[in-house]
């Protein structure tokens, strides 16, 4: 029940192809949460907008994404599965909260300046932003934790910054959200280049595993990937490409990299990058096969969305309500 375990919220955008490694460093590991935390898990569909998007394609990889939630064993009644565009009260703490929020603060986010400098010809106020409403969506649930990557602790840092900031002006309003870092995931990195994350917004397609992909499509892509020409397999820094591999293979198999390395002593790259394509096939194939079931019950997963957008919305009401009185806004006539 709400309000008798800690708080715990996280979401992914809507937009382009979940990787194995959003799967491997995130998602596997939020199913377990339920058991230790009250669990938020949102498809982040208003930050989507920052970036030009398709109107049917954005609609479609949000219902996408939240059929993976549940595909990759997020329980929809244990955990608040929802879109961020179905509950106004996102929209509005960040309204508020942009209005505590300083504009040196904004400027310092490295990811506003990453891209910008890939969007130059759509540098918005909402990029600048982005993270006022990324603070907001955490704030709104009185969350907590939350899981964070690398690349997502600035902005855990101002949505601390910002909490403490109202706190001090109206008092205990809000809670002070800490970073989860209890079972981290496995960092995968590209196929073509392992000293940069595995992305879906590579453009280079061989750079990633997707999801989706079929068997052929990831044994070939493992192929591809690139190795070195030390023709052994072993975990080192110096072997970026080999040790990433390594990391794969260990990520689907609960294997040691040790165990990994003793099995392939003198054997060649081409044995070893096929083990660890099977690997990541049989992975992910429960995983199609229930996406694949879940995509024909049309009825089962809009009752999803219109439940827990009323749970999220439930929920969210409650501390809306108490930072409008704070900062004197009117309440509204029953």
């Amino acid at each position: 029940m709400l309000g008798e375990e800690k708080i715990l919220f996280s979401g992914m955008q809507s937009t382009g192809n979940l990787t194995l490694g959003n799967y491997l460093g995130a998602l596997k590991n939020w199913v377990a949460l339920a058991e230790e935390y009250t669990t938020f898990y949102c498809v982040v569909d208003e930050h989507s907008i920052t970036v030009r998007q398709d109107p049917a394609e954005l609609r479609r990889r949000a219902r996408s994404l939240l059929t993976l939630y549940i595909a990759a064993g997020l329980d929809p009644d244990k955990n608040c599965i929802f879109y961020q565009s179905h509950v106004s009260g996102h929209a509005e703490l960040a309204w508020i909260l942009n209005c505590f929020t300083y504009m040196g603060e904004l400027q310092r986010m490295t990811q506003f300046k990453d891209k910008s400098a890939k969007h130059a010809d759509n540098i918005n106020a909402g990029l600048f932003t982005y993270p006022v409403l990324m603070a907001a969506d955490i704030l709104l649930y009185q969350a907590d934790v939350v899981p964070v990557g690398k690349d997502q602790q600035q902005h855990l840092e101002l949505t601390r910054d910002i909490a403490q900031r109202f706190n001090s002006i109206y008092g205990d309003v809000f809670t002070v959200p800490e970073g989860y870092y209890g079972k981290s995931g496995a960092r995968i990195m590209s196929l073509q280049d392992p000293e940069k994350k595995m992305s879906k917004s590579d453009e280079n397609p061989n750079a990633s595993i997707y999801l989706m992909d079929d068997p052929d499509t990831i044994m070939r892509k493992f192929k591809r990937a690139v190795t070195d020409c030390e023709a052994r397999v072993a975990y080192r820094d110096e072997q970026p490409g080999v040790k990433n591999l390594i990391d794969i293979f260990c990520a689907c198999t609960d294997r040691t990299p040790d165990d990994i390395v003793k099995e392939f002593e003198g054997k060649g790259y081409g044995d070893f990058k096929a083990a660890v394509g099977e690997a990541v096939v049989d992975v992910l194939r429960p995983l199609q096969d229930e996406y694949h079931r879940l995509e024909k019950e049309k009825d089962y997963i809009d009752g999803v969305i219109k439940r827990n957008a009323e749970k999220a919305g439930g929920y969210a009401i409650k501390t809306l309500r108490k930072v409008q009185k704070k900062v004197g806004f009117p309440e509204k006539v029953r």
